[in-house]
C-alpha cells in the first residue's frame, strides 16, 4: 500500500500531513497526486468524502513552494461554488503548509471588499475564489490572472448546477493557456466532458469509483409517505421526520436534513425547534456570518440537527456526520448522491433515509436507476389516518338532506285541499287561499 512518504511530495508538506494524522492516501489521491506534480492536467472523478480536497492542495503547495507571489497578480488559482466549500479549502491550506512560507486570500461574498483588496494588494500565493466574487474584484481593476501557473475547478459538476458555466469560461480566458488545470467532481455530466475537451489539454483521467455511486458504508433507507388532507401534509410530513429521528434514538449523534426549498429550510428548523430538537438552518438567503456561526456549532457538537439546501451543505467536510434525513426527494438524482455523501465518509459507518410522497416516485426511480441499486423501504413510524372529520361531515350533511326530504313530504301530505277543488276549477294566481264565494261559479252565486 502506497504511503504518503512515496508520493514525491515537498518534505514540510509530508511533515504537516503526518502531523494532521494521516499516513496512506486515499485512492483519488495516490492516483492524482503523482501526475498533477509532474505539471499535468488532472480530471478527478470521485464520490464526495474520499479526500479530493487533499489531492490538489498537497501538489499545489509543493509546487508553489518555490517562487514569490507578486501584488495582484496570484500564483494559483481555486474555484469553488459556494463560500462554505470555499472556506474549507482555505483551511485544508492553512493545515498543510504551516510549515512554509506561502499566502492566500479568500474571496467570497459576506466580507467586505476593502479587506480582500488588501490582501490581494499584498500578493498571493493562493487565490480562493466564488466565480461572482472572483469577476467583481476583476471588473473594479484590482485583479490579473495572467501570472495563474495552477487552476482548480472543484466540484466542477455543481458549478454547473448553478449556471456558472458562462462565468468559469470567462474566467478561463483570462488566465494564461500555459496553465495546470485540474478538475475534481463527484460526477461527470456530458456537458462537463465538453468543457474539459476544451479547456485541458490531455488530462490523466483519474476514477476511483463508478460514477454517481453511494459509499457502501452508507445504510440507505426509504418511508413511502400518504399525507392524507393536503392542508395537513406538510405538518404530517415533519411528524414523520421527528419520529424518525426518534426511532433513531442514541445513534443519531447528529445529522444533516436536507430540503428542496430556502423556504421549506427555515420552517422545518423552525419546527424541529419548537419540538425540543436542538436544531438550526443554513442556506443561501443567511448572511455569512450567521452561516459560519451555525457550522461552528455543528462541527463542534453543540448543533444537533442542520436543516440545509443543497447549495449551503454541497462540500462541507464534517466527517463524523452519523445521519442525513432527505425531508425531500431531491429533484435531480445527482443530488441524491451528494446528500447522503455527507455522512459515511473516511471510512464509517453512516445512515440516510429519504422521506417519499406519491409525486416523488419518479424522481426516486430516477434515483434507483443512476446508483444501480434499489433503496430498501422502511416502515412509516408515524400511521397517517384519513381526517374523520371529512366523513362526520359527509354524514351529518346527509343526514340533514334526508331530513328535509322527510319534512317536505310530509307538509305536502298534511295540507288542506283548498274547496277549488271540491267545488270547480281553480282561478288562477289564488292558490290555497281562494275564498269559498269566488270559487263559485256564476249560476251558483246566482241562485244563492
Amino acid at each position: 500500500m502506497t504511503k504518503f512518504n512515496e508520493l514525491n511530495l515537498n518534505p514540510k508538506v509530508l511533515k504537516a500531513v503526518e502531523e494532521a494524522g494521516y499516513e496512506t492516501p486515499t485512492p483519488i489521491q495516490e492516483g492524482a497526486i503523482p501526475p498533477a506534480l509532474e505539471g499535468r492536467d488532472v480530471l478527478g472523478i470521485a464520490q464526495t468524502g474520499t479526500g479530493k480536497t487533499a489531492s490538489f492542495t498537497l501538489p499545489m503547495i509543493t509546487l508553489l513552494a518555490r517562487g514569490r507571489a507578486r501584488a495582484r497578480m496570484p500564483r494559483s488559482l481555486v474555484l469553488c461554488p459556494t463560500r462554505e466549500l470555499a472556506a474549507q479549502v482555505a483551511e485544508n491550506f492553512d493545515t498543510y503548509s504551516k510549515h512554509l512560507k506561502l499566502t492566500k486570500a479568500l474571496l467570497i461574498g459576506g466580507v467586505s471588499f476593502k479587506e480582500q483588496d488588501a490582501l490581494i494588494d499584498r500578493g498571493v500565493d493562493v487565490l480562493i475564489a466564488t466565480p461572482g466574487r472572483l469577476l467583481d474584484h476583476f471588473e473594479r481593476g484590482k485583479l490579473l490572472l495572467t501570472g495563474v501557473q495552477i487552476m482548480v475547478v472543484d466540484e466542477a459538476d455543481r458549478m454547473l448546477d448553478m449556471g456558472f458555466i458562462p462565468d468559469i469560461e470567462r474566467i478561463f480566458s483570462l488566465t494564461p493557456f500555459t496553465r495546470q488545470t485540474l478538475f475534481f467532481s463527484a460526477t461527470m455530466a456530458s456537458e462537463i466532458e465538453r468543457i474539459t475537451d476544451t479547456f485541458l489539454s490531455a488530462p490523466a483521467r483519474v476514477e476511483v469509483a463508478r460514477q454517481a455511486t453511494a459509499s457502501e458504508t452508507i445504510e440507505q433507507g426509504v418511508v413511502m409517505f400518504k399525507g392524507g388532507r393536503r392542508d395537513r401534509e406538510a405538518s404530517a410530513k415533519r411528524k414523520v421526520l421527528r419520529a424518525l429521528i426518534d426511532a433513531e434514538g442514541e445513534s443519531c449523534t447528529n445529522a444533516i436534513i436536507f430540503c428542496n426549498r430556502k423556504t421549506d429550510v427555515d420552517i422545518c428548523a423552525k419546527s424541529l425547534k419548537k419540538h425540543g430538537y436542538n436544531a438550526a438552518a443554513i442556506h443561501g438567503d443567511l448572511d455569512q456570518s450567521q452561516r459560519m456561526k451555525t457550522l461552528d456549532g455543528f462541527r463542534d457538537g453543540s448543533l444537533r440537527l442542520l436543516v440545509a439546501s443543497d447549495v449551503a451543505a454541497r462540500g462541507l467536510d464534517i466527517p463524523s456526520v452519523s445521519h442525513v434525513f432527505n425531508f425531500d426527494v431531491p429533484s435531480h438524482a445527482e443530488d441524491y448522491v451528494h446528500r447522503i455523501g455527507r455522512t459515511g465518509r473516511a471510512g464509517r459507518e453512516g445512515k440516510a433515509v429519504t422521506i417519499c410522497s406519491k409525486r416523488d416516485e419518479k424522481a426516486l426511480d430516477a434515483i434507483e436507476k443512476l446508483i444501480q441499486k434499489e433503496i430498501p423501504h422502511i416502515d412509516n413510524p408515524v400511521k397517517i389516518e384519513e381526517p374523520k372529520e371529512d366523513t362526520q361531515k359527509t354524514e351529518k350533511k346527509s343526514r340533514a338532506s334526508d331530513s328535509k326530504k322527510s319534512d317536505r313530504k310530509r307538509d305536502k301530505e298534511a295540507k288542506p285541499r283548498g274547496r277549488r277543488e271540491e267545488s270547480g276549477p281553480a282561478v288562477i294566481g289564488m292558490g290555497d287561499h281562494l275564498p269559498s264565494f269566488i270559487a263559485l261559479s256564476f249560476d251558483e252565486r246566482r241562485a244563492s
